[in-house]
């Protein structure tokens, strides 16, 4: 690994733990309703949107009320996208000359399941299929809204261990509001002002025709792309205006937009692990749970980036070597401006979040490079995650390591005060079989039917398994990007990764709100002798092995089945 290459990973994780604490603060404060530098801005805002929605802030709601909206909250989010994309041709800015995929109502569906659960899994290309319209009015407006919705199910949860002897976990139109107003918004008007510096279009011009060199015919798309871009990587979605997404010059033009790109995806997930610790007055326990992201995160990194930089030695008389002429390593599917480690970098900061806003394809990556890439999406949004579920998953899984170290020492387990037990236990392994239980049965099904099948129509063997795989981790995930192999718009996986979409979002968010709804009306334990510490090295190693091990039981043989058995075959 060369120089320039640790010192942009260095930079990157010195710049994001730098931010954790003051944005971490700020978060509390908005939604603890204390004063910030927005409010002169946002408060009369929001009285109005209060005072035209008839939402009384004062009334609070359990756990169950929030989750029942949160559910209608998105259901009609997709129905007002679902119908904005299917009437798209009869709405402005609609130039069918350049489209060359049709909005199916399956696709239609598909789309719509996809950015109302920040997923963005598109199976189309953008610049042939979307109107600015629906990019604008419909995709971009999704991006804002299921973002500020996911992060205040990540508040309420907070809340549940916040909190004592109460049923409520806070009210979901004040928390959207709150998070749409204060952060997502002037998050991403700052971001775009800075893309379109770097060279982001942000237009809503006629598409470009040019003549190359040689006679030909160019058609260059236009739009209004800063908007769309930085939302999708801030609010933690990650849907392409183009086709190519992360990798098309107008959606990020030089390495210094990558950066900011890949900095706005774990800035706010990073920053909830310390408003976590100061919400439940234990600074400390924010600074572990972000310790063990980091941890996991640079093992991903550095594993990826001596993948591909190794290359494919089977290959005789390559040089694969980094030099001043250039790049080395496995560069297929990736761009020259990029490099290794700008690749790399995307790579694993989108497969850890929520985020699948790729710059190079995976499908091209080594077979160990795109194993950990795929490891990431099946640990489970745990190292930071998508927005808000990143840190409730993390604390799920906490909670999965102290109820195993509770058995070893038989005691009942406690976690920050509270006792985790059976309705807690019930909750808390549903939350933990919900992924293998949906992913599985998912490409059991694709890989034995023609069907699902059929989508490999580029490769088969132990790399199609892979990629089938890979989509409907993605899909669980909310992350959204694919291995690029997998011709998925048809109406089988249309259906089938919105059927996974949809278990991700809401399968995993009702039984966490469910368990902070337990945990809010327990009294807190006072801490004793025999109080387990979980805050220190040691539960942070424990922690970190329980990861391992539970995802290994999971999904070991399929992964040996896939990535595993194409290197040994391949080499590569």
């Amino acid at each position: 690994m060369d120089f320039h290459s640790i010192l942009q990973y260095v930079i990157f994780l010195a710049v994001a733990t730098a931010l954790v604490r003051p944005l971490g603060g700020y978060i509390e404060k908005v939604f603890s309703r204390q004063t910030t530098v927005l409010d002169r801005l946002c408060v009369p805002v929001e009285r109005l949107i209060y005072r035209v929605a008839d939402i009384d802030s004062n009334v609070e709601m359990t756990s169950t009320q929030y989750a029942v909206c949160f559910v209608l909250f998105s259901l009609a989010g997709t129905l007002l996208l679902y119908a904005i994309l299917r009437l798209q041709r009869f709405l402005p800015w609609f130039f069918p000359q350049y489209f060359t995929t049709p909005l199916s109502p399956d696709l239609s569906l598909n789309t719509a399941i996809s950015f109302s659960t920040t997923t963005t899994w598109q199976a189309y290309a953008g610049e042939n299929t979307m109107s600015y319209f629906s990019q604008m009015v419909g995709l971009c407006a999704q991006n804002f809204l299921a973002g500020a919705a996911g992060l205040a199910i990540g508040i309420a949860f907070i809340r549940g261990f916040a909190r004592q002897l109460t049923d409520t976990l806070g009210n979901f139109w004040v928390d959207t509001t709150r998070a749409l107003l204060w952060i997502l918004l002037p998050g991403a008007l700052v971001g775009a002002m800075l893309l379109v510096w770097q060279g982001v279009p942000m237009n809503f011009h006629h598409y470009v025709v040019a003549s190359s060199l040689e006679g030909s015919k160019q058609v260059i798309p236009q739009g209004p792309v800063a908007a769309l871009e930085f939302i999708k990587n801030l609010g933690t979605n990650g849907g392409g205006f183009f086709n190519t997404n992360g990798a098309h010059p107008y959606e990020n033009p030089t390495p210094l937009t990558n950066f900011m790109e890949m900095l706005a995806i774990v800035l706010l997930p990073a920053a909830l692990t310390n408003t976590f610790g100061r919400m439940i007055r234990q600074p400390r326990q924010g600074w572990l749970l972000y310790s063990v992201m980091v941890l996991l995160f640079t093992i991903g990194l550095i594993s990826v980036h001596l993948f591909e930089q190794h290359g494919n030695p089977r290959l005789g008389g390559v040089d694969y070597h980094n030099s001043v002429s250039q790049a080395g390593g496995n560069m297929e599917g990736k761009e020259v401006r990029f490099g290794i480690a700008g690749s790399t970098l995307t790579a694993v900061v989108t497969s850890n979040t929520a985020t699948g806003s790729n710059n190079s394809m995976h499908d091209s990556y080594t077979s160990f490079g795109g194993l950990v890439l795929l490891v990431n999406l099946l640990l489970g949004e745990l190292v930071f995650g998508g927005l808000g579920t990143g840190i409730y998953s993390m604390v799920m899984i906490a909670a999965i390591a102290v109820f195993l170290a509770g058995l070893m020492v038989g005691r009942t387990p406690e976690y920050l005060g509270k006792k985790i037990g059976p309705a807690e236990n019930k909750l808390i392994i549903l939350y933990a079989l919900a992924a293998p239980a949906t992913i599985l049965s998912l490409t059991a099904l694709a890989i034995s039917t023609k069907a699902g099948l059929a989508g490999l129509t580029t490769n088969a063997g132990p790399h199609g398994l892979t990629e089938i795989l890979f989509a409907y981790s993605s899909c669980f995930a909310n992350n959204g990007q694919s291995f690029a192999g997998l011709s998925a718009n048809t109406v089988f996986y249309n259906i089938t990764t919105a059927l996974a979409m949809m278990a991700g979002r809401f399968g995993l968010a009702v039984p966490a709100l469910a368990c902070a709804g337990l945990f809010a009306r327990q009294r807190n334990t006072p801490s004793s002798t025999g109080t387990l510490r979980t805050d220190g090295l040691t539960f942070g190693i424990f922690l970190t092995v329980c990861l391992i091990v539970v995802t290994a039981l999971s999904y070991l043989p399929v992964l040996v089945l896939g990535p595993v058995l194409e290197h040994l075959m391949f080499g590569i």
